[in-house]
């Protein structure tokens, strides 16, 4: 099994902060997750002045800040992120960035990204996914909000472009998601309707949801993660904190060694209790040599170390060879 590549979502959970998107990185790598993603864009690039703000965003962030507002204090530049790169080296995890427009695209080009993981909101922009497919690198589509006939129109886009390396994952764009509308067995139909590598970026409370995830197949787990959950800003309340995301990864990183290659045969660590579980055909009572096997004579018990029972019709109707006590293994 390939093992599942684990993505902490930090998004905008350093508020702006440089140190505290460092911290999160020191987390990230201390839960286990193998990368640790971040959101970059400018403001002025990604909404207009009067944009409205999503529900759960009105519930969670100063009620006067627009959309634009909000955004434009949640910005890290350049140096920021030459910074955090190198933070994320230290902490031996893969620095990822989701971009917003295409000035973000180049920002993150020049710093030698290598895999792209297209957010939910972008998956209908086509000169973002092209500019993207152009670089022939390993892209990460997320695809809440769409259809399949939105799925396959940005696959399309991004192939055409040059990229072939793309894993498509399940997502539900709401914060926090109900569980009644996670669908999580459209991630199959994903992976049955296009060929494609899939995956789950989970926005549920809890950590049951991307544990499935795990079970059913996921090759790539997203999870927001924050340092506090009562900590202000759009996405921390539907996001773990670093034990619970620690707890995510431990758990997923069992069930991948519980999910095995397949085969059904007995495990090197159950062979020892097959005799012991299983049972053979002994003597009922004392039975005299030259006496007739048969159903007021024999009897099933343990252990499994003589005729198996998948004999018994056999073994009936044969003569006793010799003298059995009671509770012997037969022999023929």
């Amino acid at each position: 099994m390939t093992k599942i590549f684990i993505i902490a979502e930090a998004g905008v959970n350093h508020n702006g902060n440089l140190e505290t998107a460092k911290k999160l990185t020191e987390k990230a790598a201390w839960a286990g997750a193998d990368a640790v993603k971040f959101q970059t864009f400018k403001a002025d690039n990604l909404v207009t002045k009067n944009a409205q703000k999503a529900e759960y965003q009105l519930e969670t962030t100063e009620k006067k800040d627009s959309q634009y507002t909000m955004l434009e204090k949640l910005e890290i530049d350049y140096e920021a992120h030459k910074e955090l790169i190198t933070h994320c080296r230290k902490n031996n995890i893969i620095f990822l960035s989701s971009p917003f427009d295409l000035e973000s695209i180049d920002l993150l080009f020049n710093l030698g990204m290598k895999i792209w993981k297209i957010p939910s909101g972008e998956i209908t922009n086509l000169p973002y996914l092209k500019k993207i497919g152009g670089f022939k690198d390993k892209v990460i589509l997320s695809t809440g909000m769409s259809n399949l006939g939105e799925i396959e129109a940005a696959l399309d886009v991004l192939r055409k472009a040059g990229t072939s390396d793309i894993t498509v994952l399940h997502c539900n764009t709401e914060y926090p998601t109900p569980l009644e509308d996670v669908n999580l067995k459209a991630m199959q139909t994903i992976k049955d309707a296009f060929k494609v590598k899939v995956g789950y970026s989970d926005h549920t409370r809890g950590i049951e949801v991307p544990i499935a995830a795990a079970a059913m197949g996921a090759e790539v787990i997203e999870k927001h993660f924050t340092l506090d959950k009562t900590m202000e800003g759009p996405d921390h309340r539907a996001s773990l904190e670093p034990e619970e995301l620690k707890e995510m990864v431990d758990s997923i990183r069992n069930i991948e060694k519980a999910m095995g290659n397949g085969i059904k045969k007995p495990s090197k660590s159950e062979l020892k209790n097959k005799e012991i579980a299983r049972k053979s055909i002994v003597a009922a009572r004392d039975i005299k040599k030259g006496e007739r096997f048969s159903e007021k004579n024999l009897a099933i018990k343990r252990p499994g170390c003589g005729i198996s029972p998948m004999q018994w019709e056999n073994v009936l109707g044969k003569i006793a060879r010799r003298n059995y006590k009671k509770d012997e293994m037969i022999e023929l």
